[in-house]
């Protein structure tokens, strides 16, 4: 993960993936807080974090993770009151909602890239302007995608796992939740043994085979 690094490349990648990395987070919290708000909890309103403004959300250490490991990262969670949830699968809802914006998130950068490409061929856009734009919106469809797939491995208290734990009888949800002490320990053995590199790439090269086959690119091949 670490090996053959190249300071200026990391410079360079780090000013064209902090741009999209902070959207991706933001727009993960806020669906979060909005999902939470529409069933009947205002706790994320009240804190002021359903706002698209990147500074309420932004976690330092997980965007330091992200330019890091270039698979994940974090923001600082959305806080929700479960109890004020007026839904029986409400806690599923609003874990869902985060990663399911991502999902869409990165297929309309997909989208966009899809119209940069087209721009480029039949209007001659320069490659100065092209090439930023090109590279910033081809972070957004991975990131995102990570994003995605990241937050829903079944390990508390990530969404995946929030979601499995609104569907589980209350002694086995309790018990569940319980292994929630050792998530940190968890989640540095799977990117430090790169096993979590082997879990996210052949998801994220699956959903990157139907967007090329959707849009008629070919994202994969520099993924």
């Amino acid at each position: 993960m670490f090996e053959n690094f190249n300071f200026n490349e990391f410079i360079i990648r780090a000013a064209l993936s902090i741009v999209p990395f902070m959207f991706a987070v933001t727009i993960h919290e806020v669906m979060h807080g909005y999902a939470a708000y529409r069933l009947g909890d205002d706790t994320a309103k009240r804190a002021g974090r359903l706002t698209l403004n990147p500074i309420a959300h932004i976690d330092p250490l997980g965007l330091i993770v992200l330019l890091l490991t270039r698979i994940i990262g974090w923001a600082k969670p959305v806080p929700v009151n479960y109890n004020n949830l007026r839904h029986k699968y409400g806690v599923a809802i609003v874990s869902a909602a985060g990663p399911l914006a991502n999902l869409v998130t990165a297929f309309l950068s997909a989208f966009i890239l899809k119209i940069l490409v087209l721009a480029a061929a039949n209007f001659n856009m320069p490659a100065a302007v092209f090439e930023p734009l090109y590279i910033m919106t081809l972070y957004s469809v991975a990131i995102n995608i990570a994003l995605f797939i990241f937050n829903l491995l079944p390990i508390m208290p990530m969404d995946g796992a929030r979601i499995i734990w609104n569907f589980l009888p209350r002694d086995k949800a309790i018990k569940y939740e319980e292994t929630e002490k050792y998530y940190f320990l968890i989640i540095l053995v799977l990117i430090f043994t790169n096993v979590l590199q082997y879990i996210i790439s052949p998801i994220r090269n699956f959903i990157l085979i139907i967007f090329d086959a959707i849009l008629k690119l070919d994202m994969i091949r520099y993924m």
